[in-house]
């Protein structure tokens, strides 16, 4: 990793205070009274705005600048969310090397942005040479939170346990950084009216499964794990308590583990789909006589959801919507 020797940058804060004391000394030195009105006075806005913010986040607690002018985002679900918001200053995004789908083109493939490497792979000679006020990591990227803290002012928006309340927390944690709090509270209220619409039928509709396939392998999810919020948010009764919560990827399962589980509702994520790799098909892959035995399968209750949103992106605002739309799809 290149090391980069970052020096100490002149507190907005020292300024301010600097700023102050000039005009208290200019307060002493007599005004004609004809010209009193004519100073110019701080715009009420401006003036009421902090220069900084303290942020708790998945990382710890750090004070980050308020409205940021250049901003380097290190997760494609942040970008996402921060776009949506109308979030200004965004100079560059570490993406994953996935391929984007053309309704997020604009967010994500923006010419403007500058050239900084990957999540996987950050160069941070290019990111450093932005000299950017803030850098902004999550998910995947939360390991490289202390090495983006050496070049700048970091915020962790990463999503942990107790997803929806930290999904909620989060978003207003970039309301507060990018001066959008009144549009973060809409979206967030959008939101919500969709998910206990859809939690106050979810209850009693049955026991899910959520199943994750790669090439030929299946994997289980379950409450508590990362796509839980079928379960703790959405209120979907468990196929299975006992699942690994743990495991990024999941639990594997068998054809027969499925049909013993005898899941009313099947939420399926096509791995392979999500990141661009070659395989089969999640459909082709559930597509034999044990599954077909599910009350899920026999009903019609099988839900292939959006792959990017869930698995990429779903801790942004934009793929939340898609992920609503989807497990209502699972209802009778």
């Amino acid at each position: 990793m290149l090391k980069v020797s970052i020096f100490p940058r002149i507190s907005v804060m020292v300024r301010v205070v600097a700023a102050a004391g000039l005009l208290m000394a200019g307060a002493c030195v007599p005004v004609p009274v004809g010209d009193s009105m004519s100073m110019s006075q701080p715009d009420s806005a401006t003036a009421s705005q902090p220069a900084e913010v303290e942020i708790t986040h998945y990382s710890g607690t750090d004070v980050v600048p308020v409205s940021p002018e250049t901003v380097v985002v290190a997760d494609i679900a942040a970008l996402l969310s921060l776009h949506d918001l109308g979030a200004e200053g965004i100079a560059g995004l570490l993406g994953l090397g996935v391929p984007i789908p053309d309704k997020y083109a604009e967010a994500l493939n923006n010419p403007d942005f500058a050239e900084l490497g990957s999540v996987w792979e950050p160069d941070y000679e290019a990111i450093n040479a932005l000299e950017p006020d803030l850098i902004i990591v999550a998910g995947r990227s939360s390991r490289i939170y202390a090495d983006m803290k050496e070049i700048a002012p970091t915020a962790d928006l990463t999503v942990w346990e107790d997803f929806y309340s930290k999904f909620q927390e989060q978003h207003r944690n970039m309301g507060k950084i990018f001066g959008v709090e009144d549009r973060v509270e809409e979206r967030l209220a959008e939101l919500d009216a969709m998910v206990q619409d859809v939690s106050a039928q979810a209850a009693g509709a049955g026991r899910a499964l959520i199943l994750l396939t790669t090439g030929a392998e299946v994997t289980a999810y379950g409450p508590g794990s990362r796509f839980g919020f079928v379960h703790d948010t959405f209120g979907y009764a468990a196929a299975d308590e006992n699942l690994e919560r743990e495991a990024t990827h999941g639990d594997a399962v068998s054809f027969e583990y499925i049909l013993e589980m005898q899941p009313d509702v099947l939420f399926v994520i096509d791995r392979a789909s999500a990141i661009g790799e070659e395989g089969k098909a999640a459909a082709e892959i559930l597509d034999n006589e044990l599954v077909a035995q599910t009350p899920a399968w026999q009903n019609g209750r099988v839900v292939y959801v959006d792959a990017f949103d869930w698995y990429i992106a779903w801790t942004s605002l934009p793929a939340m919507f898609q992920v609503v739309e989807d497990v209502k799809s699972g209802l009778q």
